[in-house]
């Protein structure tokens, strides 16, 4: 399955480990990250992922596929700043978020939008977003959620 990662692009060391977990978690499990391509919770997400030998995807903000983030695989530039929010989520069969501010909430509003399952780890408290404790638990959300709604 497709899961977006969604999450801050300016974050500390211990949101970094976090969304490094994510991504080598989902890896090792067979999925494939779709992120907005860039720093932040989208490079660490990434780079768990690549070193745990899973397929990231980055759809990027500019019209440069090179802006992407080094552990990115398949980068998709967009040129729509913001915009590409829409496209970040509706890739992915379900919905992870790590943190973030504004960007990030825009994310899971389409993310719920689009019908998907979102599990959050330390983000904000949204109806219909599943918090949970760590990043198998995200996981296990995602998995048993598309499993039965999709």
């Amino acid at each position: 399955m497709r899961v977006s990662v969604i999450g801050g692009s300016s974050i500390g060391p211990d949101t970094a480990a976090v969304a490094e977990a994510l991504g080598e978690t989902l890896a090792t499990r067979g999925h494939t990250v779709v992120c907005g391509g860039l720093g932040g919770v989208m490079e660490a997400v990434c780079r768990g992922a690549a070193e745990a030998g899973g397929e990231t995807i980055g759809i990027l903000p500019t019209d440069r596929r090179e802006d992407a983030n080094p552990w990115v695989e398949t980068p998709i530039a967009t040129g729509l700043g913001h915009a590409r929010n829409a496209l970040v989520v509706s890739n992915g069969d379900a919905a992870i978020a790590v943190a973030g501010s504004h960007g990030t909430l825009s994310e899971i509003g389409l993310a719920l939008a689009h019908g998907r399952a979102v599990a959050g780890l330390d983000t904000h408290d949204v109806e219909g977003v599943k918090t949970v404790a760590s990043p198998a638990d995200a996981v296990d959300y995602v998995e048993r959620e598309v499993g039965t709604t999709r």
